[in-house]
């Protein structure tokens, strides 16, 4: 069990250096079957995180480079009628792989974005009509850049909700810039790394995960706690029931990564910290007192106790 897992980390971290807490992270979602939503800005490493996950793992990949001009059906996929046969021909699209990164998709408009809510959900896509499943295990990974930069478009709330977390890359501490900048001196940084795992891994521990047991007054625990983000005056609008469900389903997880096979109230608060903040919205008064998402989660896991 942590073998593997250490070993594709390992694996990842000989391309991404200094980020191990976010690659525990992305792990983590990976094996709870959720999707990932990477924001930061430019140039530090959003993009190369995916990939180096990608080639760790015997599985199908495919890049969507999000433009203004996207269309949802280089997204899905589309019919086309074919002139020899005389009949209609299924064109498939990127997301009929098993990792998906959709980059910069905060560059493209809400039409396109649309395009992935019934895949990140339901694993199907649909074309004139007739239900096409994707293969699995699947895994949507989408990075952006901060909103208030030039030629964004905000991702609607809807879609938000389908990324089990999201997570900021954030700037290499000292250290790890000048083991990157050694590495990419030598001509280190950016080798080829082989699989070390297999689809048929990342399934056998995805049901392992969920077979993670939370005890009752831990469901209790995090029902009380998103239940807090429908009832604060700053938030106008509380996390949903996904977002209850990708709560627990997280926290089973990082108690497995942890090498236990019951969750402690740890993994219930760690995993509120990521799945929650993206699902809340702030009133006007707290946006204008510069308070933030991140924040008021904090402050709701200070207040709620386990019982």
């Amino acid at each position: 069990m942590g073998e593997k897992i250490q070993k594709l980390k390992s694996n990842m971290e000989q391309r991404i250096v200094g980020k191990g807490p976010v690659l525990d992270k992305i792990i983590a979602c990976l094996l709870a079957d959720g999707h990932v939503l990477l924001e930061d800005v430019p140039g530090v490493g959003k993009t190369s995180i995916v990939k180096a996950l990608s080639d760790s793992i015997d599985l199908s990949f495919s890049r969507i480079q999000c433009t203004p001009d996207t269309t949802p059906s280089d997204i899905t996929g589309f019919s086309m009628y074919d002139q020899k046969n005389g009949d209609f021909k299924v064109i498939d699209g990127p997301v009929m792989n098993n990792i998906i990164l959709a980059d910069e998709l905060n560059r493209t408009s809400p039409k396109t974005q649309a395009a992935l809510l019934e895949v990140m959900e339901e694993h199907t896509v649909t074309i004139d009509g007739k239900k096409r499943l994707v293969p699995e295990p699947f895994m949507v990974i989408a990075t952006q850049n901060p909103t208030e930069m030039a030629g964004t478009y905000p991702i609607p709330e809807s879609q938000m909700d389908r990324f089990m977390i999201k997570l900021s890359v954030g700037y290499p501490d000292t250290k790890a810039s000048e083991d990157m900048a050694n590495r990419f001196l030598e001509g280190t940084l950016h080798e080829k790394t082989a699989p070390v795992l297999t689809g048929a891994d990342i399934i056998e521990m995805r049901k392992a995960v969920n077979a993670v047991t939370i005890h009752e007054e831990l469901r209790s625990y995090g029902v009380k706690i998103v239940e807090e983000t429908r009832h604060t005056p700053e938030i106008s609008c509380g996390a949903s029931p996904r977002g209850l469900l990708a709560l627990f389903r997280y926290s089973q997880a990082i108690a497995y990564i942890a090498d236990r096979d019951y969750c402690i109230p740890e993994d219930i608060s760690e995993a509120a910290s990521y799945t929650l903040p993206h699902r809340i919205m702030l009133t006007t008064e707290a946006k204008l007192s510069k308070t933030t998402k991140e924040f008021m989660i904090e402050q709701i896991l200070h207040k709620v106790k386990v019982s």
